[in-house]
This record gives structure tokens, C-alpha cells and sequence, in this order.
């Protein structure tokens, strides 16, 4: 049987010839709930962080390795664009009620057509209120769907880290995940290694 991946959120990444970065984003296509993209950003933000293809990745070791060089990763889709807007209604000359004049370069993500980016601070509830913050996706490696949604549960005594079982999702957001199960029921789910 294969073994699980774990993509967590903030997780060092390495290329076949070297440290690459650090991973942003995890890709999901909602409806299949699958992993199609990780967003690997540089550590030091010379360069824009790429969209890396799931098939390029290998994480059963623990560990985030890409299966291309450094200069491969730079050649894949870049994971932020610039555009060029004009006429914004928050874009007014400061004291002025007219807006500036020229267009306004704003950045922003890419995610691919129908998915979902998960990304740091992304809030879970349940049905009853607010639990935790997602901290990654285990994910299986032939199909790469996903099997559990890592949330960070915090409270007074301190931080945990449970594995919430993607059958009890009912819905993956840009703003939330709600899992169908009650508060007292994730306090009652296993923890991971904290």
C-alpha cells in the first residue's frame, strides 16, 4: 500500500539540486478534492513563487522534494500576476474626490480555473463554531486526494495539531472549511506529534 503525503503549510521545499523555498499554498480542486498545485514561494523573494504540479512532487519521505532542478522550477507558471487597473473607486487622490489618473498595478494569486487555494489562516468550524486554523492536507499519493485536513487547534493549555477526516468536510472554500462534526468531536479526534 502506498504511503500518505503531508503537505503542511510553510514546509521547506527542495529541488533535485538544492533548497528551493518554502510552500505557500496548496492547490485543491474542490469537487474531486484533490491536490493538483503547491505554490513553492523562494526564501528570498528574488524570483516569484511558481505554481508546482502535484505529479512534480514527492512527499512520502516527510519531506517536500521536487522532481526538477532549480532552473526547471523557475521555467514553471508563476504563482502571482500583475495587472493594470484603472478607475478603482478606493483609488482617489489623497484630500480629493476624483480619482487618480493612470492605470494602478495590483498584484495577484494565480489558482487555476474551478480550485481553491488553501493557505495560511485559512479559519475551520464546525458546526457549533470556530476550532482551529488549517495547517495542511494529507494527501494520498496515487490519485492525490486528499484524506485529512490538518487543522492547528488552539486554546489556554496550549496547541495541537488533529487530523480532520476529509469524509466529515462539507465544504472547501477560499475563506473556510466547515467540517460537519461538532467541537467536543474534534477534541476528540487523535493529535499529531505536538
Amino acid at each position: 500500500m502506498a504511503q500518505t503525503m503531508l503537505f503542511t503549510i510553510g514546509a521547506d521545499a527542495s529541488c533535485s539540486d538544492g533548497a528551493c523555498g518554502q510552500v505557500s499554498r496548496v492547490i485543491v480542486n474542490p469537487v474531486a478534492r484533490e491536490v493538483t498545485h503547491l505554490v513553492v514561494d523562494p526564501k528570498y523573494r528574488h524570483n516569484s513563487g511558481r505554481l508546482v504540479p502535484v505529479d512534480l512532487v514527492d512527499a512520502t519521505t516527510g519531506q517536500i522534494r521536487l522532481r526538477c532542478t532549480l532552473a526547471e522550477l523557475q521555467t514553471l507558471q508563476p504563482a502571482e500576476k500583475t495587472e493594470s487597473v484603472t478607475n478603482l473607486g478606493s483609488d482617489r487622490a489623497p484630500g480629493r474626490g476624483h480619482p487618480m489618473p493612470g492605470p494602478r498595478q495590483v498584484t495577484v494569486d494565480c489558482v487555476p480555473s474551478g480550485e481553491v487555494d488553501v493557505r495560511p489562516g485559512l479559519t475551520v468550524c464546525a458546526t457549533d463554531g470556530e476550532i482551529g486554523q488549517v495547517h495542511g492536507l494529507v494527501v494520498e499519493p496515487g490519485g492525490h486526494r486528499v484524506t485529512h485536513v490538518l487543522l492547528k487547534e488552539g486554546h489556554i493549555w496550549g496547541h495541537k495539531e488533529v487530523a480532520i477526516p476529509i469524509s466529515a468536510v462539507t465544504k472547501i472554500g477560499t475563506m473556510l472549511i466547515h467540517p460537519s462534526i461538532t467541537k467536543h468531536q474534534v477534541e476528540t479526534l487523535p493529535t499529531r506529534g505536538h
